[in-house]
C-alpha cells in the first residue's frame, strides 16, 4: 500500500476536510456541548475512526491514526497548530501563509512540513482562537491581538492588510515560567549579576527592561517579580496578559479594544491612571509604549516604588531617549529637560537584554541612572558583557564582567536592610 508521502498533500487535505464535514453532520454538537471534554474527544475520537476506516484511501493503520487526530484536532483544537502547541521546546510560530509555518527553537527559526488546507481553513482557526477571548477579526478590523488558555500571546492580520492572505504568530509562554537559576544555567546572566537584581527589586528600585522583540525582556520581568514581596499589593497592566507572577496578593488588568462600532475601547493609560487608585504598593507594566509613559513615571515619583516594566530599544540611552519620547505623545507640552529631570527621578537602572547571532539570550548590561549631567541623563553601567567572537559551533563568546563602578543606589539599598558585598562589583565569567 502506497504511504502518506506517495499519497499528494492536496488529495490528503481534501479527503480529511470531507471526512470532517461528514463527521461533523453524524455528532450532535448540542449533546457534545453537555459532556466534559475528555468524554465527548474519546466518543467523537471512535466516530472519525470509524469512518476513517470506512474511506477507500491508500493510508496505513498508522496514517489512518494519524488522520484520526487532526480531524479531532480540527474539531476541538487548533488544527495543524496543536502538535507544535504541545510542544514545549517551541517558542514561537508564525504562520506567514497557509502552506508556510515556521517555529523558532532555541533561538532559530525552521521551516515546518505542516500546512492548513487553504486560506480560508486558516482564517477558521484565527477566527476560533480569538472569538475565545471575546475579540474579533474582519475587514473592517484586520488586525488583532488575543491570548491562548495557556497564556500564549497572539497576532493575527488579515486581507486587506496582509498581501499574501491570513497571517498569525504565536508567541509561547511555557506552562512553568523560566526561573532565575535557569537563566543562570542558560548563561543568560551570572550568579553576581543576579544577586544584584534581587537586591534592587527586594529594595524597592524602579527597574526598565530594555531590548529588541524576543529578546526575553517579558521572561526576565517575570523573573524579577520573583523577589517581590509576597506581602506587597501588585497590580499588573498589559495589552495582552503575559505576566506570570506567583505572588498571592496580586490584581491583573488589560487593555480593551474597540468594539464593532469603534467604541469602549480602554488604552493602558487609563489602566495605569486607574491603577492608582487601587491602593498598589507596585505597578508592573507589561510594556510602555505610548502616553502611558508619562503616567507611569508619575507613579514611580510618587510613592510607587519598586515598579518594573519594559519597553523596546537597542541601549539603554536608546531606551531613555524613546520614554522621553512616549512622555511627549501625552501632549503636555512640557519642556524637554523638566522631562529627561523626570525620568531620571523615577527611573533607577536599566537592564539591557538582547538576543544574539546564536540564539541565545543574555543580559547585556544593567545600567544605572545617576540623575541629570547638565541637560542629559547622566549612566553609568554596573555590569556588562563583552562579545569576544563566535566559536567552531557557531556560539557567541564573551566576558560577563563588573565594571568595578559600585552604584549610588547602594546606600539606598543599605538603609533598607541590603547590603552589597564589594567583592559583587569586582566578578567576571567568561562563557
Amino acid at each position: 500500500m502506497a504511504n502518506l508521502q506517495s499519497f499528494e498533500r492536496a488529495d490528503y487535505q481534501q479527503v480529511k476536510a470531507d471526512l470532517h464535514r461528514k463527521i461533523l453532520d453524524r455528532l450532535d454538537l448540542e449533546k457534545l456541548g453537555k459532556t466534559s471534554g475528555d468524554s465527548a474527544r474519546d466518543e467523537v475520537l471512535v466516530v472519525i475512526r470509524n469512518a476513517v476506516n470506512a474511506e477507500v484511501v491508500p493510508l496505513s493503520f498508522a496514517e489512518r491514526e494519524r488522520l484520526s487526530r487532526e480531524i479531532l484536532d480540527e474539531i476541538f483544537g487548533l488544527g495543524p497548530l496543536e502538535p507544535l502547541l504541545k510542544d514545549p521546546t517551541i517558542s514561537d510560530i508564525l504562520v506567514n501563509k497557509f502552506d508556510r509555518v515556521y517555529i523558532e527553537r532555541a533561538g532559530k527559526l525552521e521551516l515546518t512540513g505542516l500546512s492548513f488546507k487553504d486560506n480560508a481553513h486558516l482564517m477558521q482557526i484565527i477566527e476560533r482562537i480569538v472569538s475565545r477571548v471575546g475579540r474579533r477579526v474582519d475587514e473592517s478590523s484586520p488586525m488583532v491581538d488575543a491570548r491562548l488558555a495557556d497564556g500564549s500571546r497572539v497576532n493575527a492580520i488579515i486581507p486587506p492588510l496582509a498581501i499574501d492572505g491570513p497571517c498569525l504568530s504565536i508567541r509561547r509562554f511555557g506552562r512553568e515560567p523560566v526561573t532565575a537559576r535557569q537563566m543562570i544555567e542558560n548563561m543568560s546572566l551570572t550568579e553576581s549579576m543576579l544577586e544584584l537584581l534581587s537586591a534592587m527589586v527586594k529594595g524597592r528600585l524602579n527597574i526598565l527592561v530594555s531590548g529588541g522583540t524576543g529578546a526575553g525582556k517579558t521572561t526576565l520581568l517575570n523573573v524579577l517579580s520573583g523577589y517581590i514581596p509576597n506581602s506587597d499589593r501588585i497590580v499588573t497592566i498589559e495589552d495582552a496578559a503575559e505576566l506570570q507572577l506567583k505572588q498571592e496578593h496580586i490584581v491583573r488588568l488589560e487593555t480593551r479594544p474597540p468594539n464593532i462600532e469603534g467604541k469602549g475601547a480602554v488604552r493602558q493609560r487609563q489602566l495605569v491612571i486607574n491603577s492608582l487608585r487601587m491602593r498598589p504598593d507596585r505597578i508592573v507594566v507589561g510594556e510602555v509604549r505610548g502616553e502611558e509613559a508619562f503616567d507611569m513615571l508619575q507613579a514611580m515619583n510618587t510613592g510607587h516604588e519598586g515598579s518594573l516594566t519594559t519597553v523596546h530599544a537597542n541601549s539603554p540611552r536608546d531606551a531613555m531617549a524613546r520614554v522621553e519620547n512616549m512622555v511627549s505623545m501625552a501632549n503636555l507640552n512640557i519642556p524637554e529637560r523638566a522631562v529627561r529631570h523626570q525620568i531620571a527621578s523615577a527611573v533607577h537602572a536599566v537592564i539591557q537584554i538582547a538576543r544574539l547571532a546564536d540564539g541565545t539570550r543574555k543580559v547585556i548590561t544593567i545600567t544605572e541612572i545617576t540623575g541629570m549631567v547638565e541637560d542629559s541623563i547622566g549612566m553609568q553601567d554596573i555590569f556588562s558583557f563583552d562579545r569576544t567572537g563566535i566559536d567552531e559551533s557557531g556560539k557567541v563568546r564573551g566576558v560577563f564582567r563588573a565594571t568595578g563602578i559600585r552604584p549610588q543606589f547602594a546606600e539606598r539599598l543599605a538603609t533598607g536592610g541590603t547590603r552589597l558585598r564589594p567583592a559583587l562589583f569586582e566578578s567576571r565569567t567568561e562563557v
